[in-house]
């Protein structure tokens, strides 16, 4: 099994289509002054860089599609750094306020004023994680200032502005104290587990002492799992195609950090994956343990019938690890029938196919739903992750006359908005801090201690496990 490692309803409308929607008008024919942008079906599907950023300012005449608003803000940091096409948008904006101070024509130069204050809130709205940097802010304030100038009588346009600095400010505020929080919070313990023969009492609190009901426990992952995905953001996945291009000479190692939150939610389904294991191969009697197994397959399905893949997935891994799966005297008094259901949806074969039949089954009823217990889905994370690596590795970024190849960038952005609209479901569920601790917080063994109880509860059966569990004691009794 794999381990890893509205604001959009508003910007995105009903999709990621790319259509140029009527009566937005069109700039300069759509062409911009240092190459042409070149549409296929009213689909934008490539352009230099210039006239990509062109295409992103509004004239009095014109606003661009929202979706391509998105598209190209959460694409171009792969080109661009965003303070840099802050900047540039800041040019642009001043070379048509002159034009437009030049024709003395005050209600045009306040109507493309109100619009790029538009532009600024979409984009403070949709990635405010951009004006962290000190260089990005004070593009925003350059622009912000030129644009008020027009605005000195009744004040509409500064108005907007302070309404948006305000809004950007608090999500910067709320933001960074979460990162703080998270960073303070510490991973489950790793317990040095048995030290041979000291296996702990079997009275000793495990996770069917805290809830014995899957459903339950398969409702408190599901809040753990939203809480945890919430924490990212599209700039964030982003950052799998940026860091990933080493032709990118732009980028700092700095940027490293937006990468926190995918880290902390991969390091979750691996510490799910490790609690499972080590609940079950802690247990000391036989009988015990078979019901432990039979408990996280019943978790396992509820799960899936939630639509929490990625717990699913994590619970899978954790009960296919080795010091679990060669247990065969533990497995035999197992019902498996559940069992291997769960593997069928799972199986890794012709590139998940059975998981993703399963997935566009919960897109659909999630998009029909009427209740927030109907709309989760919570997709395998590391898969996800790996299908917007393959959809950046088989496509490139430039086309050979030198244009940006926007139509893969549409197809990026198109599943990042997808997974973002996953993320934003409420929880319907009642959460209960007691199962939320222990999952969270209790001990989990490492990888060698995990062979050392498994060793313990059934012993070596052939010749490699009898010389990996004899290199296992003695290293136990050089550190004695």
């Amino acid at each position: 099994m794999p381990q890893t490692s509205v604001v959009f309803s508003s910007i995105l409308g009903p999709s990621c289509s790319g259509q140029v929607q009527p009566g937005m008008g069109e700039r300069g024919g759509g062409v911009g002054s240092s190459g042409d942008l070149v549409f296929q079906d009213g689909r934008l599907i490539s352009g230099s860089l210039e006239a990509l950023m062109e295409h992103l300012v509004p004239t009095v005449d014109y606003y661009p599609d929202r979706t391509y608003i998105f598209t190209f803000l959460l694409s171009s940091r792969v080109f661009i750094p965003p303070h840099d096409l802050l900047a540039r948008v800041g040019q642009i904006c001043l070379e048509q306020r002159q034009q437009l101070e030049a024709g003395s024509d005050k209600a045009r130069l306040k109507s493309f004023s109100a619009k790029i204050v538009q532009l600024l809130k979409e984009w403070t709205e949709a990635f405010p994680y951009d004006f962290q940097d000190e260089k990005a802010m004070a593009e925003l304030k350059a622009i912000t200032h030129r644009v008020t100038q027009c605005d000195e009588e009744n004040g509409t346009v500064k108005k907007a502005i302070a309404q948006m600095t305000q809004s950007l400010l608090l999500s910067l505020a709320a933001r960074s104290q979460l990162q703080e929080l998270r960073e303070k919070l510490r991973s489950p313990a790793m317990d040095k587990g048995p030290i041979l023969k000291a296996k702990p009492p079997a009275a000793q609190k495990d996770i069917l002492g805290v809830c014995c009901d899957p459903l339950v426990l398969a409702q408190q992952l599901t809040h753990i799992e939203l809480e945890r995905v919430s924490s990212i953001h599209p700039e964030d996945l982003m950052q799998i195609v940026s860091h990933m291009d080493s032709r990118d000479k732009h980028r700092c190692r700095g940027d490293l950090i937006k990468t926190y939150s995918l880290e902390a939610y991969d390091n979750w389904f691996n510490c799910l994956s490790m609690l499972v294991a080590t609940e079950v191969c802690r247990v000391v009697k036989k009988k015990h343990r078979t019901r432990m197994l039979e408990f996280f397959i019943d978790v396992a399905r509820e799960c899936f019938n939630i639509g929490n893949f990625n717990s699913m997935m994590a619970i899978i891994s954790g009960m296919n690890l080795s010091p679990v799966a060669r247990l065969k005297k533990t497995w035999s008094k197992v019902k498996t029938a559940k069992f291997d259901v769960l593997e069928h949806h799972m199986d890794p074969s012709s590139n998940f196919c059975n998981y993703r039949t399963a997935l566009q089954g919960a897109t659909q009823r999630s998009q029909m739903a009427n209740s927030s217990r109907e709309k989760i889905v919570i997709p395998v994370f590391n898969l996800f992750v790996k299908d917007i690596y393959f959809l950046h590795k088989i496509h490139t970024n430039h086309l050979p006359n030198g244009h940006i190849n926007f139509k893969k960038f549409w197809d990026i952005s198109r599943q990042i908005h997808e997974f973002m609209t996953w993320t934003q479901v409420e929880c319907p569920f009642e959460k209960d801090k007691k199962i939320q601790s222990y999952l969270l917080t209790a001990p989990i063994y490492s990888e060698e201690a995990l062979f050392i109880a498994s060793f313990e509860s059934e012993g070596p059966e052939n010749h490699m496990e009898k010389d990996s569990w004899k290199t296992l004691r003695t290293t136990l009794l050089n550190r004695a």
